[in-house]
């Protein structure tokens, strides 16, 4: 990655925020142009501290170059601007609007960001080439577990179908990889879809479980477990994550049978929890830590629209071709995050 300029889409979010920062620290000559609209879907003060960190890891000597443009990818002419102004080689389109449950009640959210805001980063990528010039040699953007929607069979390969979606939020990233593979055939743009599986860590995001059961407990209030606990997730701490995506930027995918140079693959731990094993685990954490002085009351309640029972992924494909599998053990995971939210919010 060392004198390449790579585009970060979504770099004040979790993810773009842990691979802005791996790039910088391991690739002096880099250069990471991140995007974000920081809304403020969640808070703020999260992707504020973000997006300091990546500044102060820029001004340091042997690491790389920070530059951040504050704008919403369904702006074409700043998107278009920013393509024309820095020709990034490398794009990573990790902006998204997230969330499952969210998307049943602000579904205009999604259209605008996981649909136009992408449509626009693949017509920037398609004329990046205008010209005769270089263009963008390799896009890798977000998809996700949800595309499974209630598959049965488990664990989820990606050459399984994900026809059935059971929410928006999984319709729509599976329009991401419908929209990306006709532009790659099409305009032959090389191409990586990354479905993540349930991200964890430090500096996370608060929407997500952990996060909010976490909230719930320091404050002593009931957390509510649907389902009635009968749920499995496959928890991926986020360096599995990190790693796994940057082992795949700079490897350009092989043709298929139709000649189009574009990958799915997936990136989860392998390993499904159960959602009281999980809430265990993270209790034991929290009060190893000192956050929390006992374990909490539990609300026992039906499952929610747009959920599935289970996430497991397939990783062999990951394996094979990189030979990475993640491998961060939930107990190691969430003493971390224990470690750090003790630091961030109850100095």
């Amino acid at each position: 990655m060392n004198e390449k300029t790579i585009l970060v889409t979504g770099a004040a979010g979790f993810i773009g925020f842990y691979l802005s920062r791996r790039l910088m620290e391991q690739n002096p000559s880099v250069t990471v142009i991140g995007f974000d609209s920081v809304n403020d879907y969640y808070d703020i003060s999260l992707k504020k501290e973000r997006l300091h960190i990546l500044e102060e890891i820029s001004k340091k000597t042997n690491t790389g170059t920070f530059c951040f443009i504050h704008g919403n990818l369904a702006d074409k002419k700043l998107v278009d601007s920013v393509f024309g102004k820095y020709q990034p080689e490398i794009v990573v389109n990790l902006a998204a609007q997230a969330g499952v449950r969210y998307s049943i009640t602000n579904p205009e959210a999604y259209i605008e960001s996981n649909i136009t805001g992408f449509f626009n980063i693949l017509e920037a990528c398609r004329h990046s080439y205008d010209n005769g010039a270089g263009g963008v040699k390799h896009l890798v953007y977000a998809s996700s577990s949800s595309v499974y929607g209630g598959n049965q069979k488990v664990p989820y390969s990606t050459e399984d179908k994900t026809d059935c979606p059971v929410s928006l939020y999984a319709a729509t990233k599976k329009s991401d990889e419908l929209l990306a593979y006709s532009y790659g055939k099409l305009y032959q743009i090389p191409m990586t879809g990354l479905r993540f599986f349930t991200v964890y860590g430090p500096l996370g995001r608060p929407d997500m479980a952990y996060f909010g059961f976490t909230n719930r407990l320091v404050k002593g209030e009931t957390i509510k477990i649907f389902n009635y606990g009968d749920m499995y997730r496959d928890f991926t701490y986020i360096d599995d994550i990190i790693e796994g995506t940057a082992h795949i930027l700079g490897s350009i995918p092989k043709e298929d049978k139709n000649g189009v140079r574009h990958k799915v693959y997936n990136i989860g731990n392998s390993s499904p929890v159960s959602l009281l094993n999980f809430v265990d685990t993270l209790e034991n954490c929290l009060l190893q830590e000192g956050i929390i002085a006992q374990k909490g009351e539990r609300e026992l309640l039906p499952m929610q629209p747009g959920d599935v029972y289970q996430t497991y992924a397939d990783v062999s494909e990951l394996e094979k071709d990189f030979g990475f599998h993640p491998k961060t053990s939930l107990e190691d995971g969430l003493s971390r995050y224990a470690k750090w939210y003790k630091s961030f919010y109850l100095k």
